[in-house]
């Protein structure tokens, strides 16, 4: 890129490179208006595949308009590929039952989203479970027999699928076979990951012959002859390789291997090398730690994705995949992920420029308009943990989650150490806060962040109110009556705004689900006087 007295040059070799020059063209001109300072930049990734990937199947599944959208911020962001968490949110032509309920994507829409990702040079990856986390198939009255450990988490048919049963890669590759044929990208994510009950149930006997870590091996082969088929690469999620090592010499080096960490010197992330050493391509894969949480644990996820890309480069891996999750019924927002998206997305692009101090206010004002640090920091406060996400929706008198199915909050307000003193003062930080205005008119996309922010806070500032609340009542207290109205009133509020920006970014799915827990609530605060 040369802005010279004569004008602007961006050079490149490829449209890529053309595009991404653009971007930082752009970035200028927003910085500087219309007198640009003269400079020459010469600037190249430091990886080839640099990912998001979003969970559709914990409740949300974006619409169509919101997938093009959220492709064109990460392709100005130079991010070059996006992948969706698929485990029955498609609608399968050979088993219909599978994605009823869930506003499933049809194949147009898969092909929308595609062509839209294309046109801003965004390799858009297929990704669908094939192992583990197959808990929402293995429900149906005509897959629940499928299931490694019927019964398990109290599920029907499990999370896992037996590996073992005829029936299950032949249901597997249907999948596939109607799925993979609408991606144009070389890569497949076939998950694989988190399936806690192999070699527990119905495939222990062999499991204990010839060890779980071969009934795995065995599963991934299959399934690699699968993709192979269609012409794709297959990668998978590197935690069960790690936790069997002895498998490692016998993958072919054509599977990708996705090592996955959210945390900072987490034991997977510095087991990286295990991978390389042997040969086998890599991609790094930290997280956002948007899920379980209104706002991010904006600290854990900085260190971790720092921490990572770092050990990427060291190794050679081929790219950054940050993930964004939606556990327990992904009640969090996509706008709050933004801010980590990006900074995945600057180590993606160049990790040892990226200067953490000043991350923050460069993006909101970039992205937002207006110099938002104050409000990051504070909804992604890391104190607000896992805790504030399930305290919302627990039960006052009693420690049950409420919420309905995967939706259901998990009780933790007994296990918060935080002092009433502390919860003081987060509310009153919360309250003290207010989402200034952007400094300029905003797309949509960016105004609903805006939202999402002012959200968030409510959200925290409320859960920590309901953990005062619930120590006081199951302490013998009687309720405050006042605090308990205005609870109901906060509430109410908090349920309103809710619906409003799920609906502004996604299909229904499990908003019902998550609704169950906020009426629940309410009756229980109205027995309360």
């Amino acid at each position: 890129l040369n802005i010279g007295t004569d004008g602007v040059t961006v050079s490149a070799g490829t449209p890529a490179g053309m595009y991404y020059g653009v971007q930082t063209l752009r970035e200028i001109v927003g910085e500087n208006g219309d007198e640009l300072p003269c400079m020459e930049i010469h600037d190249a990734p430091d990886f080839r595949r640099r990912g998001y990937y979003l969970d559709c199947s914990r409740g949300k599944v974006p619409t169509v308009e919101t997938v093009c959208e959220l492709a064109e911020r990460l392709a100005a962001w130079k991010m070059n590929e996006l992948q969706l968490y698929v485990e029955n949110v498609f609608t399968f032509a050979g088993h219909p039952a599978i994605g009823e309920g869930y506003s499933p994507f049809t194949p147009s829409d898969i092909v929308m989203m595609r062509e839209h990702c294309r046109l801003h040079h965004v390799r858009f990856v297929p990704s669908l479970t094939s192992l583990g986390h197959f808990e929402k198939i293995l429900m149906l009255d005509e897959y629940k027999d499928l299931g490694e450990l019927p019964g398990f988490r109290n599920l029907p048919g499990g999370t896992t699928i037996c590996p073992l049963d005829p029936r299950s890669l032949p249901l597997v590759k249907d999948l596939f076979d109607e799925f993979l044929p609408l991606f144009d990208a070389d890569d497949v994510n076939a998950c694989g990951d988190e399936p806690w009950e192999l070699g527990q149930g119905r495939s222990k006997e062999l499991a204990d012959e010839v060890g779980v870590g071969r009934v795995y091996l065995d599963h991934i082969l299959a399934l690699r002859g699968i993709h192979l088929s269609h012409g794709k690469r297959m990668n998978i999620w590197g935690d069960i390789v790690l936790k069997h090592p002895e498998i490692l010499p016998e993958l072919p080096a054509d599977i990708v291997l996705l090592n996955w960490d959210y945390n900072p010197n987490g034991s997977m992330m510095m087991r990286t090398s295990e991978f390389a050493d042997a040969g086998l391509p890599l991609v790094c894969c930290p997280g956002t730690n948007g899920w379980q949480t209104h706002g991010t644990r904006i600290r854990q996820s900085m260190e971790n994705i720092a921490q990572f890309a770092s050990i990427a480069l060291t190794h050679g891996a081929e790219g950054i995949l940050n993930t964004d999750w939606g556990d327990g019924g992904h009640r969090n927002s996509l706008g709050a992920s933004m801010h980590n998206a990006a900074y995945g997305a600057a180590h993606s692009w160049n990790t040892r420029g990226v200067e953490d101090g000043t991350f923050t206010s460069l993006f909101s004002k970039r992205f937002l308009g207006a110099d938002l640090t104050t409000v990051i920091r504070t909804i992604g406060d890391d104190d607000y943990g896992y805790w504030a996400y399930h305290a919302l929706l627990e039960k006052l008198s009693e420690p049950i989650g409420l919420g309905d199915g995967f939706c259901a909050a998990r009780p933790v307000i007994e296990k918060v150490t935080l002092s009433d003193d502390a919860f003081a003062a987060k509310i009153e930080m919360a309250e003290s806060l207010t989402t200034p205005g952007a400094g300029r008119p905003l797309p949509r996309f960016e105004s609903t962040v805006l939202e999402e922010y002012a959200l968030a806070n409510r959200m925290n500032a409320a859960a920590a109110r309901r953990v005062l609340l619930a120590r006081a009542i199951r302490g013998g207290k009687p309720a405050d009556s006042r605090q308990v109205a205005a609870h109901r009133d906060e509430l109410a509020g908090i349920k309103v705004d809710f619906v409003d920006l799920w609906l502004e970014r996604n299909r229904v799915s499990r908003l019902d689900d998550n609704l169950a827990g906020f009426d629940a609530a309410q009756a229980e605060l109205d027995t309360l006087g």
